[in-house]
């Protein structure tokens, strides 16, 4: 075990040993949802544990609560969406936001592009968690009802991310790419299934299931990123939610991006 992971590991027994001596209920209870919510994967390896409990997966755990509570007022969760699982409403926004994208796609890359060079991965948000951020395509300053979140991620030529999980079940992630190639060197793998962009460039699902995209060959990868909130009978109760979210990171989404360049 390297001197990093020590530290990883002790930084959470120290804090539930002494949660457990001053609250035990809790901290069991705690202890059970995080063992709940990793288990809805197809196959938790002893890696994937070591990382929703110790590593990049610790956020998503130590929200686990809410996640679970989320689930309870959402539509059962199909983990790997098409876009007619979705209620027309839903349909409606993600399929005019990727309109916009189409449109106005020769524009927004070659803007990424110029502020790309030299940079390994790179993130472009119009709308982040509702609040508005970039006016350079005014539809996408639009006050949609379901879709929260509007951006690009881009890579540059082999440039992958590692294994990692989202933090938060309010919404999906929907990933539509710009630029798909024949090669099944450029891919995203969710719970252990790869997508290969070339077979369809819309891929919507959970990700707070274990994930990574690749990127492997001499081209850039550039990939709409857009949240929805997922259908439930409860969207002004989920918006109460999303409005707490918006207050709490609207400044600190570098927390989220911090091996990304945030581009303008």
């Amino acid at each position: 075990m390297s001197k990093k992971q020590i530290s990883r590991f002790l930084r959470v027994i120290i804090p539930l040993a002494i949660l457990l001596y001053f609250i035990p209920i809790f901290t069991i209870a705690f202890i059970l949802l995080g063992l709940f919510d990793v288990a809805r994967h197809d196959q938790v390896t002893a890696d994937m544990a070591k990382k929703y409990f110790t590593g990049n997966g610790m956020l998503t755990w130590v929200l686990s609560p809410i996640n679970l509570f989320l689930d309870l007022i959402s539509e059962r969760n199909k983990y790997i969406y098409k876009l007619d699982d979705f209620p027309e409403g839903h349909k409606k926004e993600i399929a005019s936001v990727l309109k916009e994208f189409d449109d106005n796609k020769e524009e927004i890359i070659t803007n990424i592009r110029t502020q790309l060079e030299g940079k390994s991965r790179g993130m472009l948000f119009y709308k982040w968690y509702g609040k508005n951020t970039n006016d350079a395509v005014p539809a996408f300053n639009e006050d949609f009802t379901y879709i929260k979140t509007i951006g690009v991620s881009v890579f540059n030529k082999k440039k992958s991310t590692s294994l990692h999980f989202g933090p938060l079940r309010l919404t999906l992630r929907v990933l539509y790419n710009l630029t798909p190639i024949k090669s099944d060197n450029i891919y995203i793998e969710v719970d252990s299934k790869k997508h290969y962009w070339h077979d369809e460039p819309l891929f919507i699902f959970d990700d707070t299931l274990q994930h990574q995209s690749i990127n492997e060959e001499d081209h850039e990868r550039y990939c709409v990123f857009v949240d929805v909130l997922r259908p439930s009978m409860f969207t002004g109760l989920q918006n109460v939610f999303m409005q707490i979210m918006q207050t709490v990171f609207i400044g600190i989404n570098g927390i989220f991006y911090k091996n990304w360049t945030l581009l303008k």
